[in-house]
């Protein structure tokens, strides 16, 4: 058990037999009445987010998540398959469960699938990822100056909003949590 005066962003617990990550919190103390801790809570299970208040003091259940470093292989129909660097097991994810990630997700990519138990949760992207520009309009000398952007789309099919400057066939770096560029690689 663990205090929810002691949350912290990335923090998984169970409320209500569900498995929370917790994405935003802040401890509220109200001039008249009891303190209290307002927080911002994502499912894992079905990725809903949902906004939660607990009382100061409050004990939540801490969830145990194994993080374990995976290598995505292949999409085989609606399934995607990871594979275990040490142990060699594959595991399938239907494209569903993941609809997010596979935005970012290229071949031979080393993710971290989160797993409960037995239980396959999800994955868990890096912070960025390296992809390429497979479709954009060329860049004009000049344009610069601006500050503008305009839309690219990677190798990936996500489409992302870059500077004028960046041409087809460059690697830029892509904020995951945010699907928002951050450089060119």
């Amino acid at each position: 058990m663990i205090s929810v005066n002691d949350f912290r962003t990335g923090l998984t617990i169970e409320v209500d037999g569900g498995l929370w990550r917790v994405m935003d919190f802040q401890h509220v103390k109200p001039g008249k009445g009891a303190a209290f801790v307002r927080s911002k809570l994502r499912n894992l299970r079905t990725g809903a987010v949902q906004e939660k208040t607990f009382r100061a003091g409050e004990k939540v259940a801490k969830a145990q998540i194994d993080n374990r470093k995976m290598q995505y292989l292949y999409a085989n129909g609606d399934q995607h398959v990871f594979m275990d660097n040490e142990s060699y097991d594959q595991i399938e994810l239907p494209a569903s469960s993941i609809e997010y990630e596979l935005k970012f997700l290229k071949e031979n990519m080393e993710v971290y699938i989160m797993m409960y138990q037995t239980e396959t949760l999800g994955v868990e992207l890096p912070n960025t990822v390296e992809l390429v520009v497979t479709e954009t309009e060329p860049g004009i000398k000049g344009d610069t100056a601006s500050g503008g952007t305009k839309p690219a789309i990677l190798e990936t099919g996500l489409s992302v909003q870059v500077p004028f400057f960046v041409n087809e066939g460059d690697k830029l770096i892509i904020n995951t949590t945010d699907s928002s560029y951050v450089s060119r690689a």
